[in-house]
């Protein structure tokens, strides 16, 4: 990272008014203080997705691959996936491969979440409160999730191995910030996926800013009927 305080242009400009022009000096300090901020410019994708009745499609995930192998992530960040009103929350997660995941239960009563998928199988005993050690994601996978106690509780978990990832919103609207300069796999996926997304090959600049309308054979996720989780 560059610095550059007020007083070291100040000194660039008195030092070389005697020896060079004065469009020269200004051109230069111009130069100096923009430098840095090139540094910090990265690139984003900006994605729309619907689904096959043509409307917003919310938690949709969309992600990058590098067709590049041996890219180096970084170590992922803990998180959570509550347990609120006999409902995982949130209802789909998208983690890095090798992230740690907490499930507090939020609940006043007990639950016993576990998974049968083979991108990731445990089972954690009845409990309430947090359990003392996270579950770990160490293979990319659908992931879903359920309670032993209640049937009705279903959440699903997308481990992918890259960093670069967004869940869309209620509008069906997400954004990947901080896109390094390559050549990418764009991914997408949801939890009702029924044709699975074919990869779209992405050439991203380091500071493009890159739209995309996508379309997903999938509809939304029904809502739990909570008069039947007690």
């Amino acid at each position: 990272m560059i610095s550059i305080h007020v007083n070291t242009l100040a000194a660039i400009s008195f030092d070389t008014k005697r020896s060079m022009p004065q469009c020269f000096t200004r051109s230069l300090c111009c130069a100096l203080l923009v430098a840095p901020l090139a540094l910090v410019q990265a690139a984003q994708l900006n994605a729309v997705v619907a689904g096959s009745d043509g409307k917003p499609l919310v938690d949709a995930v969309v992600y990058l691959l590098s067709q590049r192998e041996g890219v180096t992530l970084p170590k992922p960040k803990d998180t959570n996936i509550d347990q609120v009103n006999v409902t995982f929350v949130p209802l789909v997660s998208v983690l890095q491969t090798g992230t740690a995941v907490h499930f507090p239960n939020s609940d006043n009563i007990r639950h016993q979440v576990y998974s049968f998928s083979p991108a990731k199988t445990f089972t954690l005993k009845l409990y309430s409160g947090k359990p003392s050690s996270p579950v770990v994601f160490d293979k990319p996978g659908t992931v879903t999730l359920g309670c032993n106690i209640h049937d009705q509780m279903v959440a699903w978990v997308l481990v992918v191995d890259t960093n670069l990832f967004a869940k869309t919103d209620a509008n069906g609207k997400l954004s990947i910030k901080n896109i390094p300069e390559g050549e990418y796999w764009l991914q997408a996926w949801h939890p009702s996926i029924r044709k699975p997304f074919d990869k779209q090959p992405l050439a991203v600049d380091a500071i493009a800013t890159v739209d995309k309308t996508l379309t997903l054979d999938a509809l939304p996720i029904a809502p739990i009927n909570h008069a039947a989780a007690h």
